[in-house]
Formats: C-alpha cells, structure tokens, sequence
C-alpha cells in the first residue's frame, strides 16, 4: 500500500502502450498515480491494481477545461503533484510535400500544444514547493529525422526544444526535465496508434512510401520491450540528478550517438566561417 508521503506520477495517454506501463510500474513500486486517457472506462482495470493510490480520470490534452479539471482532481485528491510524464501523443506520417494541413495541425494539437498546455498546468505547484520533475516522452525522432516522419520528427523537435529551454528557467527554482528518446519498441504505435497518409508520387517510392511500408510490417517485431522501458522511465524518479536526455533501446542509442557525431564534426569543419561572421574584434 502506498504511504500519504510517496510521490505522486501524474501520466497522460495511460490507455494503452508507454502510459499504461509506466503506470503499473509506478503502482509497483509503492507510489501513487493518477492516471489519464481518453475514454475513463478504459483504464478500469487499473483501478483494482492500485486501490487507493490510483486515481483515473478522462483527459483529452487537448482540452484546456479537462486539463484544467484533472490536474485540480490530481491536488485534491492527493495534495500535489510530485512527476508530470506527458505522455500522451501518436505518430503521422506523410512525405513531407504530401502532408495535410488538418492532420499535421491535429498531430501538434496533442503532440506539442497538449504538451505545452499540461507542462503550464502542474507548473504553478511544483514551482511553489521547488521541486518536481517533468519527463516528456519524446523519441528519436525528436533528435534525429527519418524519411516519412517530417512532421512527426518537428513536433518532437519541438519537444526537445522546448524541454532545454525550460530547464534553462526552473532548473534553478529546483525543478528537473527529461526527455526519454526511445527508438522501436513493441507497442501499439506502428499498430493502431499510427496515422500514415502513403505517398502517391513516385519519387518517394524508395524514401517515405520504403519507409513507412517497412514501419507496418515490422509491427510486432520490434526489439524494445515496453516492460523494460517504462522500469527504465520509472527509475529516473529514485535519481536525485535525472539526466536531460534518456534514450532507450540499442537502435536509439547507434542512431542517437552517430548523429550527433556527425552533426558535431559537420560544425567543427565550419568553425573558421562560423567566427568570420562576427564583427572583426578591435
């Protein structure tokens, strides 16, 4: 049974897949978690693996009123929020000249916005007590680009972009950010979770329409386990020093690592150019 003083996971897009996972592993470890999707009904069974230190709730992200009205159950019901892990989010994929408007923007309006939307919410009680931590699933894609994930890889680049600077401002009040950056993992995200808009012109035959062909059939077969994963995510809450950066899974980390080299030794072959641009120093 959780103890009153054990920290308290609030978990967005617990329904299925990452959230799910990192919730029962939350539940296992003795803490308390209040646990959100769309649709309450589905995350019932929950319910009977937590007891009392389990709260679910029906959370649209991005529904500013259902934000406003879970994170307000959250505080009531356990008197704070101690880790915020915004999970909740899905893939589109399109050749990036063939992309819609209305899925692109529905994509950002969970992936991104949502994000943003919970991240100010739980802000004002984490920064009154100077601490917390907030762990934004994001992938690698939102370190790395892949053909067919244009607007995919940008909302999780967004992610990353908005995490640093984040840090930058309530790191020092005693807050930590993370971004856990996983790469293939056997959930439903390739399965049921994925949007793909195929490509029609020809010349992203061996680009994007390869690649998300390839996505499809390897459903099932990727190589990361989802249980080891969410252990993984729930181990950063023992770290007094979580790091920025956590990616997961050995094709993450090759991709990850080699392109950051890559990007590295591209901007240090530039550095003369780079330092030309300035004034000349007197």
């Amino acid at each position: 049974m959780a103890s009153q003083t054990s920290p308290v996971w609030f978990i967005t897009g617990c329904t299925s897949g990452f959230g799910r996972d990192i919730a029962l592993e939350v539940l296992a470890k003795g803490w308390r978690v209040v646990a959100t999707g769309r649709g309450k009904e589905r995350l019932a069974d929950l319910l009977g693996k937590g007891g009392d230190a389990i709260l679910t709730l029906d959370l649209d992200v991005t529904k500013a009123d259902q934000i406003a009205a879970a994170v307000k159950a959250a505080i009531d019901r356990f008197g704070g929020i101690d880790v915020l892990v915004n999970n909740a989010g899905y893939g589109y994929y399109s050749a990036a000249e063939e992309g819609e408007e209305a899925d692109l923007r529905a994509e950002y309006d969970v992936n991104v916005f949502g994000l943003f939307a919970m991240t100010r919410a739980v802000l004002p009680g984490m920064r009154a007590r100077k601490r917390g931590h907030i762990i934004n699933m994001s992938s690698v894609a939102g370190l790395v680009g892949f053909p067919a994930a244009a607007y995919y890889a940008s909302s999780k680049h967004a992610v990353e972009g908005f995490s640093d600077s984040l840090l930058s401002e309530v790191g020092p009040l005693g807050l930590k950010i993370t971004c856990v950056e996983p790469g293939p993992f056997r959930t439903d995200f390739t399965g049921r979770s994925i949007q793909q808009n195929l490509p029609k012109i020809d010349d992203y035959a061996e680009t994007a329409r390869k690649r998300m062909i390839t996505m499809k059939g390897y459903d099932g077969q990727q190589p990361g386990d989802p249980l080891r994963a969410a252990k993984a995510v729930v181990a950063l809450g023992d770290l007094a020093e979580p790091p920025r950066h956590l990616v997961l899974g050995a094709y993450g980390y090759d991709a990850v690592t080699g392109s950051l080299k890559r990007r590295l030794a591209e901007v240090e072959a530039q550095k003369d150019i780079a330092l030309a641009a300035d004034y000349p120093k007197d």
